[in-house]
């Protein structure tokens, strides 16, 4: 039996155009991919990354580097943000559970402040859009979810100050007025 050789030459051209698309759009799939998470990074959206924590007034003595960088961890609708020595833990619309991470992102400003004998402050904020009532009891619980974790870790209730919610001005967008922060006090 006789093979025609132009009909496997075009078999084969057919295979290797399949081939070679499919391996452009593997290709182009991932670098469009890695272009949004750069885009979506450079506008301020969460990155994963490990969780740190730097309090200001240790910074300039000789603070591991990861104690020295910010940090984001994302859960559900739920991140948690370092920026400048403060622990910042954003909440879902209506939710008081913490993202995942929460201990990680405090084991630093606990061991921080046990270690120069200071106190911590929660404080909860809430955005000005809805029952004002509502949106302080919810800023309430969160902080007091955050505050319970750091107890979790061993830090004596004494030590963490839990302040009254407070209501964002238009500093920031409602996802970010929804949060609690964690700072290093006196």
């Amino acid at each position: 039996m006789a093979f025609n050789t132009s009909d496997d030459d075009s078999q084969q051209r057919f295979a290797l155009g399949i081939i070679f698309a499919l391996v452009l759009l593997v290709v182009g799939t991932v670098v469009g991919a890695v272009v949004y998470r750069s885009v979506a990074g450079a506008k301020g959206a969460p990155t994963a990354a490990a969780p740190a924590v730097v309090d200001s007034a240790v910074a300039s003595q000789s603070t591991p580097p990861a104690l020295a960088a910010g940090a984001v961890q994302q859960g559900d609708g739920a991140y948690i943000r370092v920026e400048e020595g403060v622990v910042k833990f954003y909440f879902a619309t209506g939710s008081a559970e913490l993202a995942a991470g929460a201990d990680e992102a405090l084991a630093d400003v606990v061991r921080i402040a046990a270690q120069r004998g200071k106190k911590l402050a929660v404080s909860g904020y809430h955005d000005a859009t809805g029952n004002a009532a509502v949106n302080a009891e919810l800023a309430k619980r969160r902080a007091q979810a955050v505050q319970q974790s750091i107890i979790a870790q061993g830090v004596v209730a004494g030590n963490v100050e839990l302040r009254k919610p407070e209501v964002t001005q238009a500093d920031g967008s409602n996802d970010e007025a929804r949060r609690v922060e964690v700072v290093i006090i006196e």
